[in-house]
């Protein structure tokens, strides 16, 4: 969760506890399994790896909710560390995550032809259900893009408990879809962009009624397949029966490792083409802002700042500590995940992103 974050100030929370290592910590270089990961040595990037040696030190010593930290540098897997019983062959909760994942989803519908234009209105896809309640002409305007940059208009901001579209309110709904159209129109779509998971559940809709496909069966077949990703799967926290498009992702570290670095590929795994180029850059360059951040489609740009230059990181990001961090500056992709939920720790990773890797790796590419 992004919310009450402005960029870098929870940094602070974390420097003093990550700095100072006393207990030693042992690397190992990430074995290659067979998945299309190439690893190589943390020895071989010519780094100075105190920083990273103390940091792991504390994260195996000290109390927190990281469950996993990889790193890739140069299309090569580096790092590798689970911590609390978590393993390579498990798949973890994405929570919203999984957003980012169904803008580069979406991507591929549109390669694909499934859909024409994201200025194409919303209806022009989504054929059911159809709104039956604050019927307003202007939900007749609300397009893709909106979606895509979360200022739908309809009353829904998951960070005010005031939303009536609030997700913690919808979740308990026997149909989300419905209810999330009938919500009532608070801003004219596109004017105003407010956090809100529902209307990215109407994206995947969207894909699923357009293609014919459900959003499961979809990005199997366009996305995990031709990247060898087969140890996944969708579901939700909520006890309800939950229509495909509003389960989220279960993914291995290393499946969303191999995320960030298509993205970091400009839509290519392992030279193969899964998305457009087109796609990727436009999908991660910054279009609006949500809480005074950056935010492309469904993608965030969050500043770092590192030997007094600025890094962006294009970044998904997830309830509890789940991170795909791009860095394409510096060629390198960080994933986290933890088990931090509805609590400022998740913001941990950052702070291990500003303080250790960067550093660390900035000082090579001077």
């Amino acid at each position: 969760m992004m919310k009450n974050i402005t960029a870098l100030t929870i940094l602070a929370l974390f420097v003093n506890s990550l700095c100072y290592g006393q207990d030693p910590y042992t690397y190992s270089q990430p074995k290659e399994l067979g998945d299309g990961w190439k690893t190589e040595n943390l020895k071989s990037q010519n780094v100075d790896t105190t920083l990273i040696y103390k940091a792991f030190g504390q994260l195996k010593n000290k109390e927190n909710e990281i469950h996993s930290v990889l790193l890739i540098k140069n299309d090569r897997l580096i790092i590798e560390e689970y911590f609390k019983e978590h393993s390579a062959d498990q798949p973890h909760d994405l929570r919203s995550t999984t957003k980012s994942i169904r803008s580069i989803l979406l991507g591929i519908a549109i390669d694909k032809g499934f859909i024409e234009d994201i200025d194409d209105p919303m209806s022009k896809y989504l054929k059911s259900p159809m709104p039956k309640k604050n019927l307003d002409k202007r939900k007749n305007n609300i397009t893709i893009k909106n979606l895509l940059t979360m200022s739908s208009g309809l009353d829904c901001n998951d960070w005010n408990k005031k939303s009536k579209g609030q997700e913690d309110k919808v979740y308990k709904k026997k149909d989300w879809l419905q209810y999330t159209l009938d919500l009532p129109l608070v801003n004219e779509p596109g004017a105003v962009s407010n956090y809100c998971s529902m209307g990215v559940v109407l994206i995947a809709e969207i894909i699923c009624q357009a293609s014919g496909m459900t959003i499961d069966k979809f990005a199997e077949k366009y996305l995990f397949s031709p990247m060898g990703i087969d140890n996944i799967n969708w579901g939700h926290t909520s006890d309800k029966e939950i229509i495909p498009s509003g389960k989220r992702l279960y993914m291995t570290s290393r499946d969303m490792a191999k995320i960030g670095q298509l993205v970091l590929n400009k839509g290519k795994w392992n030279g193969k083409k899964i998305v457009s180029e087109n796609w990727i850059e436009e999908s991660t360059t910054p279009k609006t802002k949500i809480t005074g951040i950056d935010y492309g489609y469904l993608w965030w740009n969050i500043p770092f700042k590192v030997n007094d230059k600025i890094v962006v990181s294009k970044t998904a990001t997830g309830n509890g500590g789940q991170y795909i961090m791009i860095l394409p500056r510096l060629d390198m992709v960080v994933v986290f995940t933890g088990g931090a939920y509805n609590s400022q720790d998740d913001k941990l990773p950052f702070a291990m992103l500003n303080d250790i890797f960067l550093p660390t790796f900035d000082m090579v590419e001077q």
